[in-house]
């Protein structure tokens, strides 16, 4: 049977008080419509319709792709009026389902038992609620056959009683919908026209209303203010460590965590507090990450250890090698193996060769170093002229003393030595010791100067 998915995508978010479209809010990084869209896809359906009207343009140009049809909702009417605006994108379709784009955490394992309601029912997810104010409430006949949604506002009090509430996601039949969404009122205390009411026409007509019910109940929340918002990011990132403690991650507290982005992690892998992982990241075995720690596109190799409070960004690195605390790689830092990048160094467009140590107070650009090098504290490629960039190339096994300043383009020798103190803007010769210093003098009758006093 052919599927078709409408998400609707059209509410301003008066609440959320922001110039933002609403469904462009971010949970765990990404905007809530992205995860519902994601979500969608995984079902393979054949049509993924979006209903759009507040900010349509800021949302087409953030989700935009070639698999996804977009129809606006100029005035937003309600949950039935909005699906009316699809209906000649669906024509055709077997079954549609509706979704929203701000209910990110919506499950595809949840929508796929939906999806098992036999041929000539409606489906309906509902939830079972402590306190369900708020909610539309499912009213059930004798039989426990589902044959109504009253909302919240035209409840009686009786009905108020119902803990079965209606979540808004549905599944309709096709070729019943146009029929079923041109009859609907707005006679009701919203003024609306209610999607829900759909229900009652589906009993009428004789079809069954199948229900099912998500794994937890955050699965169906939607987002209105921004207190909700973070409400459903930390439930989406519980559920993210959960998945990774599942795989062999062990946290040091898996509430301070925050993924956002794609995490894959080998064996033995250990995160402490307040890491943040963004963008595509791979892990490999043994690996530990200290706290603080922020990770955005990177590729971490077997056995490497990140201390406290480093930022890695676009960068590789090696086995073995050990990175901080307090470092930092930029993009194209590339970390060969078993180096040791220190306290306060920063690396960016640079090969580190094997077994090489980069240990304090270091800036190291656009950079070829070999393997066994020592770049002693406070030693910097001087890689910019203020118009291009230059390289600086390290043969294995240099010694570059503290405090030293390599002003590129510049070659430094296999084995060379360079003392302490150096500017270096000529080729170092292999295997040689090489040092720049002026004369050490001291001049006997100078005084140090005093503090004058105050008038």
């Amino acid at each position: 049977m052919s599927l078709g998915i409408v998400i609707l995508a059209a509410g301003k978010g008066t609440r959320m008080r922001s110039a933002l479209p609403k469904v462009l809010h971010p949970i765990a990084g990404r905007p809530m419509l992205s995860h519902v869209v994601a979500t969608a896809r995984t079902l393979a359906p054949d049509r993924i319709v979006i209903v759009y009207g507040h900010g349509g343009d800021q949302v087409r140009s953030r989700i935009d792709d070639p698999d996804l049809q977009w129809v606006e909702q100029a005035e937003q009417l309600g949950t039935g009026h909005a699906v009316q605006q699809a209906l000649p994108a669906l024509a055709g379709l077997d079954r549609v389902l509706v979704l929203y784009g701000d209910v990110p955490l919506i499950r595809a394992t949840t929508l796929a038992r939906l999806l098992d309601a036999p041929p000539a029912h409606l489906g309906l997810l509902t939830m079972t609620l402590a306190d369900p104010h708020g909610y539309g409430r499912v009213v059930r006949n004798h039989d426990g056959q589902v044959t109504a949604i009253v909302e919240q506002k035209d409840a009686d009090p009786g009905q108020q009683q119902i803990t079965e509430v209606n979540t808004g996601i549905l599944l309709l039949p096709g070729d019943r919908l146009g029929a079923w969404l041109s009859s609907l009122s707005c006679d009701n205390a919203q003024g609306e026209y209610y999607l829900t009411d759909l229900i009652a026409k589906a009993v009428a007509d004789g079809l069954g209303v199948y229900t099912a019910q998500p794994h937890d109940a955050d699965e169906a929340e939607g987002v209105n203010d921004r207190r909700q918002q973070a409400t459903l990011e930390r439930a989406w990132q519980q559920r993210a460590a959960a998945e990774l403690m599942t795989a062999g991650v062990s946290f040091a507290d898996p509430a301070r965590f925050d993924l956002r982005g794609e995490l894959r992690c080998g064996e033995d892998v250990h995160i402490d507090v307040n890491v943040i992982v963004e963008g595509d990241v791979t892990i490999g075995n043994r690996v530990r990450i200290g706290a603080n720690t922020v990770l955005r596109n990177v590729v971490l190799d077997d056995d490497v250890q990140v201390f406290e409070q480093c930022v890695l960004e676009s960068a590789h690195v090696g086995p073995g090698s050990r990175v901080g605390p307090f470092a930092r790689l930029r993009p194209g830092a590339d970390l060969v193996g078993e180096a040791h990048i220190g306290n306060f160094v920063e690396v960016k467009q640079s090969t580190i060769g094997r077994g090489s140590k980069i240990n304090h107070l270091s800036y190291v650009g656009d950079s070829q170093v070999g393997a066994g090098v020592n770049l002693g504290a406070g030693t910097i490629t001087c890689n910019y002229d203020g118009a291009n960039k230059h390289r600086t190339e390290i043969g294995d096994n240099a010694f570059v003393g503290s405090n030293t300043a390599l002003v590129a383009p510049v070659q430094i020798g296999e084995g060379a030595t360079i003392g302490a103190g150096s500017v270096i803007g000529k080729a170092a010769p292999a295997g040689k010791l090489t040092l720049t210093r002026a004369k050490q003098i001291t001049l006997d009758n100078w005084q140090r100067p005093k503090k004058q006093p105050k008038e």
